[in-house]
């Protein structure tokens, strides 16, 4: 198998609240929430670069559709990471996070290995590492 991943799903409790975040809080383009004609069926795009796109949906719908039992989500379980051109555009981005309505886990900060990064909770509690590493290039 290729490894190509085109899409991310983060499972939700409350699309419209996280459709906000994204969408008017961090100013992400989407064309809204779409399918709620369906039953299981509302969902939020959104374009991320190169091609890859991040999709919002409900816990209740992805339990629904995957077979799985509806469970407490895990804050541990994914970390999504957002690298950017520098230290400053990461301490923006850590401020439109938080007034968006995110929980600054760790603030941003020189790391250990060189870069720089903190950490946030979007309103669902998934976990964000916005970073500038001066080596992602070359890395992979």
């Amino acid at each position: 198998m290729q490894a190509s991943i085109s899409v991310i799903t983060l499972g939700v409790a409350d699309l419209e609240r996280a459709y906000a975040f994204y969408h008017d809080g961090l100013g992400w383009p989407s064309q809204g929430i779409i399918g709620r004609e369906f039953e299981h069926g509302a969902v939020a795009f959104f374009k991320l670069g190169s091609g890859l796109k991040l999709a919002l949906w409900p816990h209740a719908s992805m339990a629904a559709d995957s077979g799985l039992p509806l469970s407490a989500p895990g804050a541990l379980a994914c970390l999504l990471s957002h690298n950017l051109p520098s230290a400053a555009a990461v301490d923006q981005l850590m401020a439109e996070a938080q007034a968006a309505g995110a929980t600054l886990t760790k603030p941003a900060q020189k790391t250990f290995w060189g870069g720089y990064a903190g950490y946030f909770q979007d309103p669902d509690g998934h976990l964000w590492e916005v970073v500038y590493n001066p080596d992602f290039e070359a890395l992979g």
